[in-house]
């Protein structure tokens, strides 16, 4: 294994670090003070057009998506530090660059199972960032950690599709510029549990469609929104369908592959730059005489950070590596590992920061609330840390005859 960046890799690296000292880093004031000015919550602030416009100007632009046809052809590995990087500013740089969630999933879907005409009426403009787009899944009347107990349905008549059902956590419903969602729902009930759903391409605007609330997240109401939505005798042409029918559990699968590993790379850059704002933080701050940098648990929070942060990258480059090599089903166990090591070590180093902080860390001043709020929820989204650990005790196991 062999993780060293290329030289491609590496101007991408230090154009992207360039560019965010200095456009993303600077507009993060200015975009909480649009956001603080603007009627909705839910508005596009213009620096963020503008920060889409320079990032796409420099190339920096859908460097997720390996696919040469569509995206800027870069491996797993390849795109990690680039990632790594976004996750700094987690508001502004992954949506700057095209490469925000949900789209990017979304992306992926359309890119790998979308029909031709399907690629050109949405994967186009969500390639050019004209729109964005929203991912159904997770339901509230049913344990969302187990995707076979889906309970929407998608029922065809003759050459339609009709849709019921209640969803929630649909990230990106909110946002004005969202015209598509990728609905999940029951097609065929009495197949095996991982043969009943299919995804099925909805329109916003489709009549039944209803956006019923936004659900915030530790009080914070993000931009794009993380939504109920009702689903009510929605009516879309059966072309509408995106991929195979019956087929939606596994290209959920396969969506949430890539989804996992750049959540995990994202928060490593989270977690990096609470380290960097502890570290500033303490040294410039006196307690009792000294700098609080002198005090011993200090030191220790510092070292096991670096330690932390240190392990988790490598595992995430490997499970990267492993991605490109063996393919996702090839790298489970280590998906499965990242996704529950990386929320949990950039949680612990963001809560150190905070501590280090005091009174303030807890406030908007800094950046480590949001932060904080936005790694524990990671600790639930794209599969809780209990149903990992399961999926990877349950892999291990079978390698030890009669467990």
């Amino acid at each position: 294994m062999d993780f060293a960046f290329g030289p491609k890799v590496e101007e991408l690296r230090e154009r992207l670090l360039a560019f965010m000292d200095e456009h993303v880093y600077p507009a993060e004031a200015v975009y909480a003070e649009q956001m603080r000015e603007a009627s909705d919550p839910h508005a596009v602030p213009p620096v963020l057009e503008d920060l889409k416009k320079q990032a796409r100007a420099q190339g920096l632009w859908n460097l997720f998506l390996p696919n040469e046809r569509f995206g800027a052809g870069l491996s797993n590995l390849e795109y990690a530090p680039l990632a790594e990087i976004t996750g700094r500013s987690p508001e502004l740089a992954p949506e700057a660059l095209n490469c925000a969630a949900p789209d990017t999933g979304n992306m992926e879907l359309l890119a790998e199972f979308g029909t031709p005409d399907q690629q050109e009426r949405w994967l186009r403009p969500l390639l050019e960032g004209d729109i964005r787009s929203c991912f159904a899944m997770t339901e509230p009347a049913v344990a969302s950690s187990d995707a076979t107990n889906i309970a929407s349905r998608v029922e065809r008549d003759r050459e339609d599709y009709v849709i019921n059902g209640r969803k929630w956590w649909t990230s990106g419903a909110a946002d004005p510029r969202t015209a598509i969602c990728i609905f999940m729902g029951v097609t065929d009930p009495d197949a095996h549990p991982y043969a009943r759903q299919s995804m099925v391409l909805v329109p916003m605007d489709t009549p039944g469609v209803t956006v019923v609330r936004n659900l915030p997240v530790y009080g914070y109401v993000h931009r794009q929104g993380h939504c109920e939505v009702t689903f009510e005798d929605v009516r879309v042409p059966a072309e509408n369908l995106l991929g195979p029918e019956n087929g939606g559990f596994a290209m959920a699968q396969a969506r949430l592959g890539p989804g996992r590993i750049h959540h995990c790379m994202r928060l490593i850059g989270m977690a990096e730059r609470a380290f960097d704002l502890m570290c500033e933080r303490v040294k410039s701050r006196e307690a009792f005489g000294k700098p609080i940098a002198h005090q011993g648990v200090v030191q220790e929070w510092i070292a096991d950070a670096r330690i932390e942060l240190e392990m988790v990258r490598l595992l995430v480059l490997k499970t990267a590596w492993l991605m490109d090599t063996a393919g996702n089903q090839g790298a489970r166990i280590e998906i499965s590992a990242i996704k529950v090591a990386a929320p949990r070590m950039a949680t612990r180093i963001i809560d150190r920061a905070v501590q280090a902080f005091g009174g303030m860390g807890v406030s908007d001043d800094t950046p480590l609330a949001a932060l904080w709020a936005g790694a524990r929820t990671l600790h639930i989204a794209d599969g809780p840390d209990e149903v990992h650990k399961m999926s990877l005790a349950r892999r291990e196991l079978k390698r030890y005859p009669g467990v």
